[in-house]
């Protein structure tokens, strides 16, 4: 198990670290590090802080996503998922969240709003090329692969 170390914020004290919620999870639940009550309307999106700043391997990347029970109870997301937590990155974990719904939805203080993967990356470097190899698919895209 790797290890990544991990800075609380002045504003992340007494919130629980981001954790797995069960033995086999795959994501860690990331926790609203805010002051006082968030409300997004209709439509409306936030960044909402976590409290926590960390430092990642090289060769890794954090994906913040959504919670499924928040999707579908409450009609909330995290609107650029996933989205990528570089290796070099330091500043604070944010969790851009959009409200779906046609109702208010109030975040809270330490709830539960998206959660975050680990993930390996590898780098590449571009080979430049005047043809690529056949294959069946070719360059269809965009639903060429047909419907059920």
């Amino acid at each position: 198990m790797k290890q990544v170390k991990i800075k609380v914020l002045p504003h992340g004290h007494g919130l629980s670290l981001p954790h797995y919620a069960s033995e086999h999870a795959a994501g860690m639940d990331l926790r609203a590090a805010i002051t006082e009550d968030l409300i997004l309307k209709p439509m409306q999106r936030a960044l909402v802080p976590t409290g926590f700043a960390m430092s990642l391997p090289v060769g890794y990347e954090a994906q913040v996503r959504p919670r499924s029970g928040l999707a579908l109870k409450k009609g909330v997301t995290v609107l650029n998922s996933p989205g990528t937590i570089d290796a070099d990155y330091r500043g604070e974990v944010g969790v851009i969240l959009i409200n779906l719904s046609q109702e208010d939805f109030c975040v809270q203080r330490g709830e539960r709003v998206a959660q975050m993967v680990f993930a390996a990356v590898e780098s590449i470097e571009w080979l430049e090329v005047d043809s690529l190899s056949d294959t069946e698919r070719g360059s269809g895209g965009f639903g060429s692969s047909g419907q059920k």
